[in-house]
């Protein structure tokens, strides 16, 4: 495993790369006990509103270990795809109603909802242990879900394996990969952190361009379809879908050499119905106990001291963070216009 930059990141766990640019500004903090803010929760009603990305399966995992450590609170998962999330919390907010009280979901549309006034500009004394690129002035990382390249064992020989993404470019590959529309991320990690040239990415994934690759929409579905055999290698697959069906015993493989690292992280909504509720679990979130929660499932959590439910196995992870997702809006229009995509 390569090392970089945190020299204590445990041994399992990959090397997460991230931009040092980000200037975190520290926030005066409650001095308050974690149950003394836990006692000011269970006077507003035990209620709390999750606006996020967790799947019912997920949520069922890991919501009720807030509610065993903190009994007499009950969580409410508004669940749904990051979109539809975000156009909610705007409209219900032009409607002048604040209905959730925390996110949970990809950095990116943390910072959308951020730009829209919609979160509150604090961070708990649990973010104090977390580096820099893994903290804002507003959010907190919770875990990474990691992006890679997978293949269906059945239909790629051992032989014919491939160790580094470059080599979907070669013409073998044409008609046979699948991807996700939306996954410009992989454009980003290469032009920004892989190569450091946007020309050099460009270059490459034009030339993966050229070998049709077909687009499904929902990663859930991707990995369904290449389970299935529908393709024989998916591009842009998650790690935390592959390995419970890898563990049923589906034919699929992924490439170990390196991923994509996307930060899901946690906010307070500025006007939140039940504050002191949505603080508790901010903090819980940010804590060991809260990371051990989240950290399943394949996914990685953010603080490199906390052990993952399951290591991954990836050698090095490309990670965004707030510097790349400034960028978000021009490379997704290349990465549409190197794919034909609308």
């Amino acid at each position: 495993m390569r090392l970089i930059g945190q020299a204590a990141v445990r041994k399992l766990l990959p090397c997460i790369i991230l931009s040092a640019a980000t200037v975190i500004y520290s926030l005066p903090v409650n001095a308050q006990s974690i149950e003394e803010t836990y006692q000011r929760a269970l006077k507003e009603g035990g209620a709390l509103n999750v606006y996020g990305t967790l799947t019912p399966d997920t949520a069922a995992k890991v919501l009720p270990l807030f509610e065993k450590r903190f009994p007499g609170l009950k969580t409410v998962n508004t669940g749904a795809s990051s979109d539809k999330i975000v156009a909610r919390a705007i409209s219900e907010a032009r409607g002048g109603r604040t209905i959730g009280d925390v996110f949970h979901m990809n950095l990116e549309n943390i910072m959308q909802l951020h730009e829209q006034g919609l979160v509150l500009e604090k961070l708990p004394a649990e973010a104090d242990v977390f580096p820099n690129h893994l903290k804002g002035s507003y959010w907190i990382a919770t875990r990474f879900n990691t992006l890679v390249a997978a293949w269906n064992t059945q239909l790629v020989s051992k032989s014919d394996e491939p160790k580094s993404f470059e080599e979907f470019a070669d013409a073998k590959w044409k008609g046979k990969l699948l991807a996700e529309p939306r996954d410009a991320e992989f454009l980003i990690a290469f032009a920004e952190q892989r190569y450091k040239s946007s020309d050099k990415a460009i270059e490459l994934f034009k030339k993966i361009a050229a070998n049709n690759v077909e687009f499904h929409s929902g990663h859930p579905q991707l990995a369904e379809l290449l389970t299935a055999g529908q393709g024989a290698v998916c591009l842009t697959c998650y790690t935390h879908h592959l390995l419970p069906r890898m563990q049923k015993g589906a034919p699929l493989n992924y490439m170990r050499s390196f991923g994509v690292g996307l930060i899901s992280a946690t906010a307070v909504f500025k006007n939140a119905p039940h504050p002191n509720t949505a603080w508790l679990f901010h903090r819980w979130a940010a804590s060991d106990e809260g990371q051990k929660a989240f950290g399943i499932e394949g996914r990685v959590p953010a603080n490199p001291k906390v052990e993952p439910a399951e290591a991954i196995g990836l050698k090095t992870v490309y990670g965004l963070g707030e510097k790349e997702y400034r960028e978000f809006s021009r490379y997704e229009q290349l990465w549409k216009q190197i794919f034909s995509l609308r």
